[in-house]
């Protein structure tokens, strides 16, 4: 059976705040094992806690925060943006304007740009998501997308990966840097240090550590001078 382990993608949490929590042992699970045990692994940590919400965190009066968010130190989140359903927003995280991010992990100094929309994703560490990146968590093949059952599942190098569950969009590694208008998922893995030109659109797939993705159009621009 192929495996997709947390750990060679995404760097654990080394914050006290949330390294003490059952999110600092993360690295060590297989990524269908975390996915169907988030929840409860969620609700362990919530019980460690002493504050969801870190002192330091800084969020906006327009923003909109789940009762069931973690936000860690030095946490920020800006104007018009929403984070809810168990998300989990790391030390030194910062989610720009007019943000969705709900049921997510986002590692500790990860940034979201502007107009970023998450779902059932995991975020590793220093990544940097630019303007208007959308990761879709539910297979649009569902004959009802308000009832899905569709599993998900995408492609590794020894096949094909099932994930267990109805509701995944990416595993984005490590240090990933992407592009503006990029859309993602269901079923994506980034490994550690990718670049993501802008315009790439890719389900159901994973792209080994350091890789380009780029589509014809972001790379084959014309350039003239003008008359």
């Amino acid at each position: 059976m192929t495996s997709v382990r947390l750990g060679d993608y995404v760097t654990e949490p080394v914050e006290e705040q949330l390294a003490t929590t059952p999110y600092g042992a993360m690295g060590g699970l297989e990524l269908r094992d975390f996915l169907a045990g988030w929840e409860e692994l969620h609700r362990r940590a919530l019980a460690k806690l002493e504050a969801r919400v870190h002192p330091s965190a800084f969020v906006h009066p327009s923003s909109i925060i789940g009762d069931d968010v973690i936000l860690g130190p030095g946490v920020r989140v800006h104007e018009f943006s929403t984070v809810r359903k168990g998300s989990v927003l790391c030390a030194g995280a910062s989610v720009g304007f007019n943000c969705e991010v709900t049921h997510t992990f986002v590692g500790e100094s990860s940034v979201l740009g502007h107009r970023i929309g998450l779902n059932s994703t995991v975020v590793g560490a220093r990544a940097h998501l630019s303007a208007n990146v959308m990761v879709a968590a539910i297979s649009m093949w569902n004959q009802d997308m308000r009832h899905p059952q569709k599993e998900i599942f995408f492609r590794v190098p020894g096949g094909l990966y099932r994930c267990g569950t109805w509701a995944f969009g990416a595993l984005i590694g490590d240090d990933v840097q992407t592009g503006s208008g990029i859309s993602l998922g269901p079923g994506v893995a980034l490994g550690r240090g990718c670049r993501v030109t802008g315009g790439v659109l890719m389900a159901a797939r994973s792209v080994p550590a350091r890789s380009v993705l780029s589509t014809p159009g972001a790379t084959d621009a014309r350039v003239r001078r003008r008359r």
